[in-house]
């Protein structure tokens, strides 16, 4: 009980202290630009975060609100929601790719294109805009002279893939139609993948601006106007402003956290190895309790990913040939077909047309050898403690050496078992201190034959 009380008292001040830092009320005659911070893959947790930040800038009167992107992309509906919700925003959003070394690529550039005022720190890049599973684009100088015609070339092999292909075209043409921004580029970033470094994206009219640091940022915009829903024209007053960082609260962080491919991957293997451990061994407890923790955080994650269910299907068929391996020993036939069923389950396992990146190869494969060890590991201890002595019941009395205590009128007496006193019977009258071997049982009641030529 006092382990929970703990816990809940943790849990509780994570809470607190979320609620304090996302809840803050601006009390000060100048208004605060607001700073959201989107770090690694785009999913569901991070637009909600956007939503509600959104929305508590705008509640709380801020001058604006800048999004740090540091993205590889992500999913397009995540994408979608947070553009949605930029676009309908009654205070100026300023995307800025920072800090050095950052990109916006795939969903970050459609972010920045929507956005009132783009801007990159320097040494970043944007571009690679094509959804993942797109960039295989047919070859232009594949069969004959027609291929060299300018309206085939770098067009997708199938008609799925085109339409694919030209809807996120026209989306983002539309955002840079909005903003006034480079439209051809646009087009190039989603059919060609073309990505551009920060000084080159500020050239070509990608991004507005360039900007070392918030501060630098803040400066740089004072006095630009930008249009506001409802066509209404809002100049930014900037400089000197002070700007408040405004990071996930616990919750929506490690919704985030777990939204990453690769952790919901490896929370549903250690979520299927606890429960392995658990059943192999009944009454462990902890593998148990922690492997159902990681599989409903590992279900949880995928249902906000775009999961191939037949990809998760052959990650549990792999699971269990392995295991069955052990078991029922098949000179490696179950063992190879869990290993290939394993690897291929789960390189499907994510849909990577939704611009979610796969599990990589080298990670599987890994995670497979490891499988591999740990499953036969388990499945030894199991098999080791079934086949370990009888240590209580009936049974384990069975052949028990004992000694008689005092000299048996009939052949009913008392004999000494490992420290314990039973009641006893044989076929012939015993002496005391003679050794009996215990040959059965009725009730409480043993039945004990003399070790011939014996005496303690």
């Amino acid at each position: 009980m006092r382990f929970w009380y703990w816990i809940v008292c943790v849990l509780t001040l994570f809470w607190i202290n979320g609620q304090a830092n996302n809840n803050i009320v601006n009390n000060s005659t100048q208004p605060l630009a607001y700073v959201l911070p989107i770090e690694g893959i785009i999913g569901p947790a991070t637009s909600d975060y956007i939503e509600k930040s959104l929305t508590q800038a705008e509640n709380q009167r801020a001058a604006l609100v800048i999004i740090s992107l540091d993205t590889p992309g992500g999913l397009d509906t995540a994408m979608r929601m947070i553009i949605k919700r930029i676009l309908a925003a009654t205070i100026p959003v300023v995307a800025y790719v920072a800090p050095s070394g950052a990109r916006a690529a795939s969903a970050g550039t459609y972010i920045l294109y929507a956005s009132h005022i783009a801007a990159m720190a320097p040494g970043t890049n944007l571009g690679a805009a094509t959804p993942v599973k797109l960039t295989s684009l047919s070859d232009p100088n594949e069969g004959s002279s027609e291929s060299t015609d300018n309206s085939n070339t770098n067009m997708p092999v199938d008609a799925h893939k085109a339409k694919m292909v030209n809807d996120a075209v026209a989306y983002i043409q539309s955002l840079a139609k909005l903003r006034n921004r480079n439209i051809v580029w646009a087009e190039q970033a989603v059919r060609t993948a073309a990505s551009l470094p920060a000084e080159q994206a500020l050239r070509e009219g990608v991004v507005d601006l360039l900007a070392d640091n918030l501060e630098d940022l803040l400066q740089n915009i004072d006095g630009r106007v930008v249009n506001l829903p409802h066509k209404k024209s809002h100049t930014l007053r900037t400089a000197g402003l002070n700007y408040k960082i405004l990071k996930p609260d616990w919750g929506i962080g490690l919704l985030m956290a777990i939204g990453n491919p690769t952790i919901a991957y490896i929370l549903l293997l250690l979520g299927i190895y606890g429960l392995i451990y658990e059943f192999a061994n009944p009454g462990a407890l902890l593998p148990g309790t922690t492997g159902a923790i990681f599989l409903l955080l590992a279900f949880y994650a995928l249902q906000m990913l775009p999961v191939d269910y037949a990809g998760l299907a052959f990650v549990i068929l792999g699971l269990i040939l392995m295991i069955a391996e052990t078991f029922l020993p098949s000179f490696g036939a179950l063992g190879i077909g869990g290993i290939i069923a394993f690897i291929f389950g789960s390189l499907i396992l994510i849909d990577t047309s939704q611009g979610v990146p796969g599990i990589s190869l080298s990670l599987v494969i890994s995670l497979a050898i490891v499988s591999v060890i740990l499953i036969l590991t388990i499945s030894g201890l199991a098999l080791k403690s079934q086949r370990r002595p009888i240590v209580s019941g009936a049974e384990e009395l069975s052949n028990a050496l004992g000694t008689v205590i005092n000299n048996w009128d009939s052949n009913e007496g008392v004999v000494r078992i490992r420290g314990e006193l039973w009641s006893a019977k044989a076929d012939v009258p015993l002496k005391h201190n003679q050794t009996v071997k215990v040959i059965g049982r009725t009730g409480l009641i043993l039945s004990v034959t003399p070790e011939i030529d014996s005496k303690i």
